[in-house]
């Protein structure tokens, strides 16, 4: 398991989009259209914050004044969006330059033109205490349109110009990256590509980790690209969840649960949750707090509790996306959530719904994983598989319930 813990993503947002000629003269290339008034950097912006980071720094050039009206301030899923405008381009590692003062010690890095879909948070066990950077690897089938990656043992040992007549399968810089602060120190001079100029000298030293995933990537860079991911971007937001129960499946029913101090995992809970990461789906918690009703505990204090398992999971480079939670109960002691039969109180289905609402869900391949008869009446009601958990092993009866060898 990893011990490092990711907070912040800085996304690069500043290229001209020159290949995507008249379509980018007036329009920032991250800010292109995909699905109505949404944009390729909504999408992006949502599938970053979903793993649990506090900060998001877009750094923007080109155009900025249309990035910075419309993200400036903005709160996306619990993230802080924070835009910084260059005052003249610098290039890949010049954009950290101009941010360098607002910098964690490690931090997620992406280009914002491009969708690399997998688990962000898994990178952090690659990066090794000697690294500088660890970079997100994908194989294409056709290289010509980018440069190659040399990889041999999770190490990346060189880079390889793009060449045109190299049509093969070959792996590439997936344009997501995890590095440490200390590698502004090789920018010296400006402009400066962080590809070109720093990757092969942290190569050559040993000192830049690769890892690759399988997930859908595409860059909007060409004309027939944009068009593509306006097709499939839409389709891929749409993701499966795993619904989990929290007390008696992920975690030891104490007996109203809350305190930080009793917080003890189920066998092999947070590596189910991981496989759910890792597959791509959503992983959210619906969990019936009757103690707040009963006054037995605050939200605050379950806030505190749930904060504290994403630390945990984050730690396994896992995360929640969403927490929902229903105080009501029939014998509730706080008047303003006494309710005989409240649509959220599970085995009533109001919790799926809502999460239903909230997020792009695939309910028909959707599944829900409880230890109690009332967790699989509610997967019933809201048209959902029901998994029930007896104990033992959850991450083995997950990833058979979202068909993953373990």
């Amino acid at each position: 398991m990893s011990t490092q813990i990711l907070r912040q993503a800085v996304v690069l947002v500043g290229g001209r989009g020159t290949r995507l000629g008249d379509l980018a003269r007036d329009t920032p290339k991250p800010l292109m259209p995909i699905d109505g008034d949404r944009r390729f950097l909504d999408h992006l912006l949502e599938n970053i914050a979903r793993h649990g980071l506090a900060e998001i720094l877009l750094v923007a050039g080109h155009l900025g004044d249309q990035i910075e009206a419309r993200y400036q301030g903005r709160s996306i899923l619990g993230a802080r969006v924070v835009v910084v405008r260059e005052p003249e381009a610098a290039g890949t590692g010049g954009a950290l330059i101009h941010v360098a003062d607002r910098l964690d010690d490690i931090f997620l890095m992406s280009n914002g033109d491009s969708w690399f879909d997998f688990n962000y948070l898994a990178l952090t066990a690659a990066l090794m205490p000697d690294d500088e950077g660890a970079l997100a690897l994908r194989r294409v089938e056709d290289a010509r349109r980018f440069g190659r990656v040399e990889y041999q043992n999770g190490r990346i040992v060189a880079f390889q110009e793009k060449d045109e007549s190299r049509n093969g399968p070959a792996l590439i810089s997936g344009g997501v990256y995890l590095l440490r602060r200390s590698v502004l120190q090789r920018i010296t001079t400006l402009p400066c590509s962080i590809e070109a100029e720093v990757f092969p000298a942290l190569a050559s030293e040993g000192r830049l980790a690769g890892l690759p995933f399988d997930g859908y990537f595409i860059d909007i860079g060409l004309p027939d690209t944009l068009v593509q991911a306006q097709t499939e971007i839409p389709q891929m937001a749409r993701r499966p969840v795993v619904f989990f129960d929290r007390d008696g499946t992920l975690n030891v029913d104490e007996g109203y649960t809350h305190r930080v101090e009793d917080l003890r995992w189920m066998p092999r809970a947070i590596e189910a949750i991981r496989a759910v990461n890792d597959s791509g789906r959503l992983c959210i918690v619906i969990t019936n707090q009757a103690g707040l009703g009963r006054g037995l505990y605050g939200e605050g204090d379950m806030q505190r509790f749930h904060a504290a398992m994403q630390a945990q999971l984050m730690e396994a480079g896992a995360h929640i996306d969403a927490f929902y939670h229903c105080p009501f109960h029939a014998e509730a002691t706080i008047e303003a959530w006494r309710h005989p039969n409240h649509p959220d109180r599970k085995p009533n289905p109001g919790m799926i719904e809502k999460a239903m609402a909230d997020w792009s869900i695939d309910r028909a391949a959707s599944v829900l994983i409880g230890d109690r008869d009332l967790d699989m009446e509610a997967a019933r009601r809201a048209g959902v598989q029901g998994v029930l958990y007896d104990g033992g092993d959850l991450a083995a009866l997950t990833r058979a319930a979202i068909g993953d060898a373990d």
